[in-house]
């Protein structure tokens, strides 16, 4: 597991689906208990920092609980962006893929949701039955970012040739470069300025 980022976000839908009733699977039997939701959370969080199938399934959820219709491709590419490359294995990563989603499925199926898959040319993947193509609270997200969109800086950018939109989008890679060094700093301060920036471009272009 050493190298493989694990998500820090909330998974509170997840908490929602488990508690209040859990279940102790142990050879042929089940025990049933009530747990509080903290403690459940305790125990997920763990296991997600352990264990590197349940943090596929978990970012799984998470990610088709906020969006509709996402390929496979597309949910591989997202989950792989947060956990890091090839963490659906790499030579039986299809069948890791379909095992995994068939535990996603069963989990919104115990909160009576129905996931569902689109083979519509406009809308093809995977989706929700019933529910919008964007969680409510994202949709005010985007709302907001949007009404904060300036003009004038995009009028500014389309009056750019393409050398100087390459230069920028080069700026831009830097500045992100640049980030990521100084929090490898802050997190190994023996560390040279030279060695973050290499960890940094290693984590970025390293399969």
């Amino acid at each position: 597991m050493q190298g493989v980022l694990f998500p820090t976000y909330p998974y509170n839908f997840i908490l929602q689906i488990i508690a209040p009733d859990f279940q102790i699977r142990y050879n042929k039997g089940v025990i049933n208990i009530a747990l509080s939701r903290k403690s459940v959370e305790v125990i997920f969080h763990d296991a997600i920092q352990r264990d590197i199938t349940t943090a596929r399934r978990a970012t799984l959820l998470q990610i088709l609980w906020i969006e509709r219709y996402i390929t496979r491709a597309q949910l591989i590419t997202r989950v792989e962006y947060k956990l890091g490359r090839n963490c659906f294995g790499t030579s039986a990563w299809e069948d890791t893929f379909y095992r995994d989603m068939r535990v996603v499925k069963q989990a919104f199926q115990a909160a009576d949701y129905l996931l569902e898959y689109s083979r519509n040319r406009e809308n093809p993947g995977y989706y929700l039955h019933g529910q919008p193509a964007l969680l409510s609270e994202f949709r005010k997200i985007l709302k907001a970012s949007a009404a904060e969109v300036d003009q004038r800086q995009i009028d500014i950018y389309h009056q750019l040739s393409s050398i100087g939109r390459f230069r920028q989008g080069c700026a831009i890679s830097d500045t992100a470069r640049k980030v990521v060094a100084y929090r490898i700093r802050q997190e190994n301060p023996n560390l040279t300025p030279q060695e973050a920036n290499q960890m940094a471009l290693q984590r970025a272009y390293t399969p």
